[in-house]
C-alpha cells in the first residue's frame, strides 16, 4: 500500500504536465494536470465507486465520470472536496453478486500549482463501432481539462438520430433501437476557454441473416430436374453453403450452386436426401432444411379406372381417363378392340394419356385399351364405350295462369333408349322441391315409367315461378321447364305518408304494392289510435277509393288524438295484406264536443251538496287543459254557481253552504272546457242537498252481561223526518277509563241489538249508543252501567270415582269450590265421546254424581267440568272405560278407580 499522496490548491496550480502513477493491486491512480484517474479492470457489468464509506457514491456530473467501458473513474479537475478514500464496486446484474476493491486514498500535495490548459479526450468510443440493429448503443467521451471542459456531439454529413439521448452530462450518447440508417460517422467534441478538442469515429449496424424464401419439402421422379434457392437478408449480405445429410455438397457435373440456388440436372435414386441451405455473415448463420426423395416405380392404375363401362348419347364428347401412376412419367398408348387407335380431329389423346371423342357416333362403341410403359413396366385398363339415342322430354302444359286456392297437375314424359333406365327430379326457380317441407302442397306422382306429374295443391303466391323436370339416364340429362303465374289478392302497399293534418281530418298518400296480375279495384284506409279496439275502418273523401288513386283524406276524426293509419288493396280475387303503420301522427286540438254523461246527486254531509258524473274519456278531451264547469243553483231561481274543476279525471264536486238546508231540490249541468275554449253542459238534473245526521238519540237502551267476556246491548231509536240513520254506534269503556278511550262497534240498517266479545270478566262498563249516516252521528244516548259475569271455577272437579255395570257408568266427584273472584258453581257437566270422534255427548246435573249409558261396544272418554254463569270451568282429566253393549244385566266391571 503506498502512502497517501498530498496537494494543496496552491500546488495544482503551479505544477503542469506532472504525472504520478502508483499501482495498487488491480487498481491504479495517477494525479496529471489537476485530474485524477482511477483505473478498475473486473469483468462486468455496472461499475460505481464509493466515496469514504458505504454508501455514500461518487457522483457523476460535469467534473467526474465513470466509464462502463472500463471502470476507470476520471476527475478532469481535482478540489478539496475529492480528498478521501476511494473503493471500486462491481455489480454483476444477472447474479446481483458485487465485488469491492481494497480503499485507495487521495490526497493533495503542496508541491505545484496548475494552471489553464485546453481540453484533452481522455475517454473516447473505438474508432469503429459495430452494432446489431434492434439494439441500444452507448458512446463514451469524456475530457480533462481546466476549465472543465463542455462536451457536444453531432453525426458528420447528417442529423443526430431523433431518438438519441445525452447522458451523464453529455459525457454519453445513447441510441435506443438502433437502425441501418442510424450508421455513420460520429463527432464528440470538448470545449473549454483555453481551446477544443475533437474525436470522431465510425457507427456500423449489422444484422443478422433472415430467412426471405426457404426450401421445401419436394419429390420428383427419376429424371426430372432439381431447382432449390434459399434467399436471406443481412448486413454484411449472406453468403451461402449447401450440405447433404450433414455433409458439405460440391458442384459435380450434374449439381450446380449460385447464389443460394442448388440446381440437379436429371435427379436419380441417389439424390435422396435430406438437404440444407446455411445463410450466413460474420455476425450469425441461419439453417434451412429440406427432404427430396426420387421416385421410381412401374405404371400402376387405380382400382376405380381398372374397368367401366361408359354410357353415352350421340353427339355427346366423351373423355376416357387413363392417369397411370408411375415414375418415371410412361408412354400412354391406345387400341381400339385389337388395333392402335389413329388419331383425328374427332378423336385425341389428350397431353395427360386421357383420350377424347367428340360428337359420338354409334361407330364409336367398342372395346378400348389404354397401356402405360415406363422403364420399370407397364400396365394397362379397358374401358366400353356404348353410344345410345339422345333422351328427349315433353312438359305440359307449356304455361299456366292460376289463382290462389286452385290445383294442378303438371305433366313430364320422357322419350329414351329402352335399355335405360329414367329418374324424374322437379324444380321450383331452379331449386330441388323438397315435399316433405312444402306443407302438403306438392306431390310427386309417377304412374308409369317413362313419365311423371306434379300434383300442385291450394296453390299460393309463393308457388308462382319456374318450375322444372329433369329426365337422368346413365347416358344423358334432359330438361324443361314451364312457367306458373299466380293471380291473387294485391300485395301491402307502399309506405303511408301523412301529408296533412288538422283536428279532425288526415291527408294520406301511398304507392301501390304488386297487384299480383289482378288489377286493384279499391283501397280501404284504416286508422288506430289508443282508444279503438285494433285497426278500425275510417269514412274518407272520396267515400270510394278507388284502385287507381295513391292518396284520400281520412275525415270524423277526433282532435288531439294519435293515430296510425294504413292501408289495405283488393282486387277481384280479394283482399291482400295491410300495408305497414304510418308514422305516429297527433290530430290538432279543439274545443270539446262532449260533455259527461250521467249527471246525478251522492250522499253527503250536512249543508252539502254532492255532484257527480262520468269523467269525459281522454279520446274526447280534444285538448290539453281539459277540465270541467259545475253549474248548479236551486230549484226555481234564475241565476246559475259556477264552479271550475280542473282535473281531467274529476267525477265530482262538493258545494257547501251552512244556510242550505237538508235535502233542498237544486238545478245541476255540467260543462267541459280545455284551452281552445268551452263545450257544451250537459242535459240538467234535479238533485238534493245532503240530508242532515240523526238528531235523537237511543232510547231505552239495556245492557245485559251473558258470560265472563259477552255483554247483550239493545235499544229503541226514535224515527225523524231528517237525517234518516244509515246504521248505529255503541261505544264502551271501564269504569277507570276515560270516555275518549272507548271501544266502538258498528251495526248496519234497521238493526236495534248488538253483542260486545272480548271483554275483560268481573268489570264494570260504561256504554253508549248513537245513530250514524253520511251527514254524521247523532247525539248518544244516556250511558248505562254494566258488570261482566266472573271468571269460571279455575278448579277441575276432583277425585273422580265411577263403577261400570255392562253399559252403564256410575261417576262420583268431590264438589268444585270457587276463589273469591269466581262464579258460584251452579251445577256440572258430564261430558263423553267415542274415542276417535270429535262430538261429544252431554249430561247436565246439579249433584256430585252422575249416570252414562255407553250405547255402542268400544273405549269412551269421559270428562267432567263446574257449570256457573260466568262459563264453563275448567275440565278434568279424561277417564278412559271400555264399553260392552251387548252383554246385559251382568257386571263386566267392577272396580273403582280414583282421579286426584
Amino acid at each position: 500500500m503506498p502512502q497517501p499522496l498530498f496537494f494543496s490548491l496552491d500546488d495544482l496550480n503551479k505544477i503542469n504536465e506532472h504525472l504520478l502513477s502508483v499501482s495498487i493491486n488491480n487498481m491504479e491512480y495517477c494525479f496529471h494536470n489537476s485530474f485524477l484517474l482511477f483505473f478498475c479492470f473486473l469483468l462486468e457489468i455496472i461499475y460505481s465507486w464509493v466515496f469514504n464509506e458505504f454508501p455514500s457514491f461518487v457522483a457523476e456530473d460535469s467534473r467526474r465520470f465513470i466509464s462502463q467501458e472500463t471502470g476507470n473513474l476520471y476527475i478532469s479537475k481535482v478540489q478539496t472536496s475529492d480528498v478521501g478514500s476511494y473503493i471500486c464496486l462491481v455489480k454483476n446484474t444477472v447474479t446481483n453478486a458485487r465485488v469491492l476493491s481494497p480503499p485507495t486514498p487521495l490526497t493533495l500535495r503542496n508541491d505545484g500549482v496548475m494552471g489553464e490548459y485546453e481540453p484533452k479526450i481522455e475517454v473516447h468510443f473505438p474508432y469503429t463501432v459495430t452494432a446489431a440493429k434492434g439494439t441500444t448503443v452507448k458512446m463514451e467521451c469524456f475530457a480533462l481539462g481546466n476549465p472543465v471542459p463542455t462536451i457536444s456531439w453531432r453525426k458528420v454529413n447528417g442529423h443526430n438520430p431523433s431518438k438519441a439521448r445525452l447522458r451523464k452530462s453529455q459525457a454519453v450518447l445513447e441510441i435506443p433501437n438502433v437502425q441501418l440508417e442510424d450508421a455513420g460517422m460520429y463527432e464528440c467534441k470538448a470545449e473549454n476557454s483555453r481551446g477544443r478538442n475533437v474525436f470522431r469515429g465510425q457507427l456500423q449496424v449489422y444484422t443478422y441473416p433472415h430467412w426471405v424464401e426457404k426450401l421445401n419439402d419436394t419429390q420428383l421422379d427419376s429424371g426430372d430436374p432439381l431447382r432449390w434457392e434459399c434467399k436471406a437478408t443481412g448486413k454484411p449480405r449472406p453468403t451461402y453453403r449447401w450440405l447433404k445429410n450433414g455433409v458439405p455438397l460440391w458442384p459435380q457435373s450434374r449439381i450446380e450452386m449460385v447464389n443460394g440456388i442448388l440446381l440437379i440436372n436429371s435427379v436419380n435414386v441417389s439424390d435422396t436426401g435430406m438437404y440444407q441451405c446455411l445463410a450466413e455473415n460474420k455476425y450469425g448463420t441461419i439453417y434451412a432444411s429440406a427432404e427430396l426423395k426420387i421416385l421410381a416405380s412401374a405404371p400402376t392404375f387405380p382400382l376405380n379406372q381398372m374397368r367401366k363401362t361408359i354410357i353415352i348419347t350421340k353427339g355427346q364428347e366423351v373423355v376416357i381417363e387413363c392417369k397411370p401412376q408411375a415414375s418415371p412419367k410412361p408412354t400412354i398408348t391406345w387400341k381400339k378392340g385389337d388395333k392402335a387407335l389413329r388419331e383425328s380431329k374427332r378423336i385425341t389423346i389428350l397431353p395427360h394419356g386421357s383420350l377424347r371423342i367428340l360428337n359420338a357416333s354409334k361407330s364409336d362403341e367398342g372395346r378400348y385399351l389404354c397401356q402405360g410403359v415406363n422403364v420399370f413396366g407397364s400396365a394397362e385398363i379397358i374401358a366400353s364405350v356404348s353410344v345410345k339415342e339422345p333422351t328427349r322430354i315433353e312438359l305440359t302444359p307449356k304455361k299456366i295462369e292460376l289463382t290462389v286456392g286452385e290445383s294442378i297437375v303438371l305433366s313430364c314424359k320422357a322419350l329414351h333408349d329402352s335399355t335405360l333406365d329414367v329418374t324424374f327430379y322437379w324444380t321450383l326457380n331452379g331449386q330441388p322441391i323438397d315435399f316433405d317441407k312444402e306443407g302438403g302442397h306438392f306431390e310427386s306422382i309417377k304412374a308409369v315409367t317413362s313419365s311423371a306429374d306434379l300434383m300442385i295443391r291450394n296453390i299460393l303466391l309463393m308457388h308462382a315461378g319456374r318450375y322444372g323436370c329433369r329426365v337422368q339416364t346413365a347416358a344423358d340429362t334432359v330438361s324443361d321447364e314451364t312457367e306458373l303465374l299466380v293471380r291473387g289478392p294485391p300485395g301491402p302497399p307502399g309506405v303511408v305518408i301523412v301529408e296533412e293534418i288538422t283536428d279532425t281530418t288526415a291527408t294520406l298518400s301511398w304507392s301501390p304494392g304488386a297487384d299480383n296480375h289482378s288489377p286493384i279495384s279499391l283501397y280501404n284506409l284504416q286508422a288506430r289510435s289508443p282508444f279503438s279496439l285494433g285497426w278500425q275502418t275510417v269514412k274518407t273523401v272520396p267515400d270510394v277509393i278507388s284502385g287507381d288513386m295513391e292518396s284520400a283524406m281520412a275525415v270524423e276524426l277526433n282532435p288531439w288524438v294519435e293515430y296510425e293509419f294504413r292501408v289495405v288493396a283488393t282486387n277481384k280475387i280479394g283482399t291482400g295484406d295491410p300495408s305497414a303503420p304510418s308514422r305516429l301522427i297527433r290530430t290538432n286540438e279543439a274545443v270539446p264536443k262532449t260533455p259527461p254523461a250521467n249527471v246525478s246527486g251522492r250522499s253527503g254531509r250536512r249543508h252539502e251538496l254532492v255532484i257527480a258524473w262520468e269523467p269525459v274519456s281522454e279520446e274526447f278531451q280534444n285538448g290539453e287543459g281539459f277540465g270541467y264547469i259545475v253549474a248548479f243553483r236551486p230549484n226555481g231561481t234564475r241565476g246559475w254557481k259556477e264552479k271550475m274543476v280542473t282535473s281531467s279525471d274529476a267525477s265530482k264536486f262538493i258545494y257547501r253552504d251552512e244556510s242550505v238546508p237538508p235535502l233542498t231540490p237544486f238545478e245541476v249541468k255540467v260543462g267541459v272546457y280545455n284551452n281552445k275554449g268551452d263545450g257544451p253542459f250537459s242535459p240538467m238534473v234535479v238533485i238534493c242537498s245532503a240530508e242532515g245526521e240523526p238528531t235523537a238519540a237511543p232510547i231505552d237502551v239495556k245492557a245485559t252481561s251473558l258470560s265472563v267476556s259477552e255483554i247483550l246491548v239493545a235499544w229503541k231509536h226514535i224515527k225523524e223526518s231528517l237525517g234518516r240513520p244509515q246504521g248505529f254506534e255503541v261505544g264502551y269503556w271501564k269504569d277507570m277509563e276515560q270516555e275518549e278511550a272507548a271501544g266502538k262497534v258498528k251495526t248496519e240498517g234497521n238493526e236495534s241489538s248488538v253483542l260486545l266479545t272480548g271483554l275483560e270478566g268481573n268489570t264494570l262498563y260504561h256504554l253508549t249508543v248513537r245513530a250514524y249516516n253520511a251527514a254524521g252521528y247523532g247525539p248518544p244516548s244516556t250511558a248505562v252501567r254494566v258488570t261482566t259475569k266472573k271468571s269460571p271455577p279455575s278448579q277441575a272437579p276432583s277425585n273422580i270415582m265411577w263403577i261400570q255395570d255392562g253399559s252403564q257408568v256410575s261417576l262420583g266427584w268431590e264438589p268444585v269450590r270457587p276463589l273469591a273472584n269466581e262464579s258460584d258453581v251452579m251445577g256440572y257437566k258430564v261430558l263423553f265421546r267415542q274415542e276417535g270422534q270429535s262430538n261429544s255427548q252431554v249430561i247436565e246435573t246439579q249433584k256430585t254424581s252422575a249416570v252414562v249409558l255407553l250405547p255402542d261396544v268400544g273405549v269412551y272418554i269421559i270428562e267432567v267440568c263446574a257449570v256457573s254463569e260466568g262459563g264453563d270451568g275448567t275440565t278434568s282429566p279424561q277417564i278412559r272405560v271400555p264399553s260392552f253393549a251387548d252383554v246385559s244385566n251382568s257386571i263386566i266391571v267392577d272396580k273403582i278407580q280414583q282421579f286426584s
